[in-house]
């Protein structure tokens, strides 16, 4: 069983910055690709940024382009999410998760994910 635990949100002010990271447990962390989602109150849940297995090869939502970036550690089974310049429209709950099946590419879509974390806060206030 594969466990995902976030950590790193708060509350901060719109141009501040945050980092969050995402532990996974278990030996195979390297072998899959890993992707950090957001679901603000009363919105569909929404992909934010993705990270192929190894660490090459990124993807991300237009609206935090240029502004976040996703990395890993893969020797620390860490994947992070640094987020700069932050706006109010960035609150919402961050999710990481892990792409279903080994050695698959990065996605955007929230279906090809089998398992997820609890989810950390980010409140951005004006």
């Amino acid at each position: 069983q594969v466990q995902l635990v976030e950590s790193g949100g708060g509350l901060v002010q719109a141009g501040d910055s945050l980092r969050l990271s995402c532990a996974a447990s278990g030996r195979t962390f390297s072998s899959y690709s890993m992707g950090w989602f957001r679901q603000a109150p009363g919105k569909e849940r929404e992909f934010v940024a993705s990270i192929r297995w190894s660490g090459v090869g990124t993807n991300y939502a237009d609206s935090v382009k240029g502004r976040f970036t996703i990395s890993r550690d893969n020797t620390k089974n860490t994947v992070y999410l640094q987020m700069n310049s932050l706006k109010p429209e960035d609150t919402a709950v961050y999710y990481c998760a892990r792409v279903s099946g080994s050695y698959n590419s990065a996605s955007s879509n929230r279906y090809e994910y089998d398992y997820w974390g609890q989810g950390t806060q980010v409140t951005v206030s004006s």
